[in-house]
């Protein structure tokens, strides 16, 4: 599983189409992104749906923040998150690969 500050890269961007109705932004398919937090979601996003996919492991990105989760009872704080299972971990040699890119890039001047 997944730690805090891990890099990853989703491997699944495909959302119902209610779920960019909750959500400001969610991850795209081959981004890297660095998990903000981990915690045992429920696995649903409306409160119809409560319980019936509980235990599904949740992760919340630095890279991005959204609204507080709708579901939750008055008073209580929790942002939408995201199942684990979208993403997968960002190995060493990736992780050199994509900064070598990214420095590349930089070091482009237009003609």
């Amino acid at each position: 599983m997944f730690q805090k500050g891990q890099k990853v890269v989703c491997i699944d961007d495909e959302f119902p189409p209610h779920a960019h109705e909750l959500f400001d932004r969610v991850p795209k398919k081959d981004s890297v992104y660095t998990v903000r937090a981990i915690y045992i979601g429920r696995g649903n996003y409306t409160k119809d749906e409560s319980g019936k996919k509980d235990g599904e492991i949740g992760v919340l990105l630095e890279e991005i923040r959204n609204p507080a989760d709708p579901s939750l009872r008055a008073g209580l704080n929790g942002e939408l998150g995201f199942n684990s299972e979208r993403f997968a971990p960002l190995l060493d040699n990736e992780d050199e690969i994509l900064r070598t890119a990214e420095k590349e890039d930089k070091d482009l001047v237009p003609a």
